[in-house]
């Protein structure tokens, strides 16, 4: 990642692993942004990902049995 502007409704599955891999501070590949993405079937037809629609995602999944 650049210092370009990045838009969370349309980020790329590369700028995305970054970005939660910063935030992590931890390794977030982008094979396992992509599992999660295609599963969730979170990809738009341009091949991005809305970081909203992910990260509710991931805390429906993890909730969803509570």
């Amino acid at each position: 990642m650049t210092n370009e502007k990045l838009d969370p409704a349309a980020l790329s599955p590369e700028n995305l692993a970054k970005l939660l891999s910063a935030t992590a501070k931890r390794v977030i590949t982008e094979e396992q942004v992509l599992d999660i993405a295609e599963a969730g079937n979170l990809i738009s037809v341009d091949g991005t990902i809305n970081l909203v629609k992910y990260v509710s995602h991931l805390f429906g999944e993890k909730y969803r049995d509570q």
